[in-house]
């Protein structure tokens, strides 16, 4: 699964707009618009969501879940706990 918020960070690290992660992903420019409007976990098709997690892995950018491992070794950013909507931790 992926957030909202993970994809909105994953175009910052790429310095790409929301046009550009569609043409990428194969997706059109409103399907990214309606998956950045979420809160919280992006409820899509599963096959959609992959072609976004497809094209961030494919430019470099790993998507990581919720107690998930990275074995890839290069820097990132994650919330130390899970953190609600209101930005506090639980």
């Amino acid at each position: 699964m992926i957030t909202a918020s993970q994809m909105r960070a994953a175009r910052a690290l790429l310095g790409i707009d929301q046009k550009t992660l569609a043409e990428r992903a194969g997706v059109s420019l409103s399907t990214i618009q309606r998956m950045e409007a979420c809160v919280g976990d992006v409820r899509d098709v599963a096959d959609t969501l992959m072609k976004v997690i497809s094209a961030f892995r494919a430019a470099g950018v790993e998507v990581i879940g919720d107690h998930e491992r990275s074995d890839g070794g290069g820097k990132g950013v994650r919330f130390a706990h899970p953190v609600g909507l209101t930005g506090r931790t639980h």
